[in-house]
């Protein structure tokens, strides 16, 4: 195991325009600290080694600092009275796993479920699949997020442990049960990408008391329960969620790769990756899918086009030159990589000891 770690949001299109420089490859980006959880263990239970490397007071701090911008005070004023109701509309065994990190860390339960759905709705992200010439399949991701300076040091990758074996393999934070980034070994890899839609904590007041799914948990969910890329796109296209997002997903095999649009209902677009026959799909984007935080049928908006600089980057490096090595390359070219991407996870599902996360320091 990799040592252990140390112990109103603005519109993306702002954010960029101050993000600044080129963030360069070159600069050997670290690795986040590398934890076994144990799914065999109580939910209750599962987190509390990984609690150990980290210090209190600098997770109250984060916890403080995130739900002070991100939760409007009514928010956590309904929130506070009816969480003992929340828990009983919330999925297990997440529920849970985060009573028992909030019990360990003596924090209270509703900050410690905010938090976790707070994160639900603010993932700036560019995520991109891939088939080189040979038929392999790359998985790449960068994940935005303000409050860098938290984060980056909260950044970890999990290994999930099933009956002392790897069932599967996610980057997260600290405190947050969900993952927006993860891999099934030989099956399928899956990353998330915030679709906006409203704000969040309309989109969680309108829908989670139907007993809807929060995005990121779907996605544990599906990789712990789905036994092929098929599977796993069935049950993301379809369980209803508490938010919109955008699944994108891996297999192994050639061709298997696609963008899931989805409202929080079901999907508004399944966007396959067909780099053979594609009729109707420009040569040069038929073998990747490139997924900011945009409908890929619309324009981007011109403050916040990192899809087109992605695209180049990957016509650039050619499908026979597609490798996690070029991938990342294609995922540090500016704005792609900005000040204010946290991390970059390079994953393939048919080679799932690659699977590669570094840290992202601002320039």
């Amino acid at each position: 195991m990799r040592a252990a770690g140390p112990s109103a949001r603005p519109a993306l299109a702002l954010l960029l325009l101050l993000a600044g420089a080129e963030v360069s490859a070159a600069a050997a980006p670290p690795a986040p600290p590398l934890f076994n959880v144990s799914l065999d263990a109580a939910p209750q239970l599962r987190w509390l080694p990984v609690l150990q490397h980290y210090d209190r007071d600098f997770l109250r701090s984060a916890m403080t600092h995130i739900i002070g911008d991100y939760v409007p005070p009514w928010v956590l004023a309904l929130i506070r009275k009816v969480v003992p109701e929340l828990e009983l509309f919330l999925p297990q065994p997440f529920t849970d796993e985060i009573r028992g990190m909030c019990d360990a860390l003596d924090f209270n339960l509703v900050d410690c479920i905010l938090l976790n759905l707070a994160y639900e709705f603010s993932a700036f992200c560019t995520s991109i699949v891939a088939q080189d010439s040979k038929g392999h399949i790359y998985h790449g991701r960068n994940l935005d997020y303000p409050f860098g300076s938290f984060l980056r040091n909260l950044t970890l990758d999990v290994q999930f442990i099933k009956n002392g074996q790897i069932a599967y393999t996610g980057t997260t934070f600290v405190g947050y049960v969900g993952l927006w980034t993860g891999q099934s070994p030989h099956k399928f890899t899956v990353s998330g990408d915030e679709r906006d839609k409203g704000w969040w904590w309309e989109n969680m007041i309108a829908a989670l008391f139907q007993r809807h799914s929060p995005v990121s948990w779907l996605i544990r969910t599906t990789l712990s329960e789905s036994e092929n890329f098929e599977a796993a796109i069935y049950k993301l296209a379809k369980t209803p969620l508490i938010a919109d997002v955008y699944y994108i997903v891996g297999g192994t095999s050639p061709k298997e790769g696609v963008v899931i649009t989805r409202n929080r209902g079901g999907p508004a677009d399944i966007w396959p990756l067909d780099p053979l026959n594609g009729a109707c799909v420009p040569v040069d984007l038929r073998w990747f899918r490139v997924e900011t935080n945009y409908d890929h049928w619309r324009p981007v908006p011109k403050g916040d086009d990192r899809r087109t600089p992605a695209i180049k980057a990957l016509n650039a490096t050619g499908q026979a030159n597609l490798s996690p090595e070029t991938l990342f390359q294609v995922l540090s070219v500016f704005p792609v990589c900005n000040n204010y991407t946290i991390y970059t996870t390079v994953m393939s599902a048919a080679n799932p000891d690659k699977y590669m996360t570094r840290i992202r320091n601002p320039s």
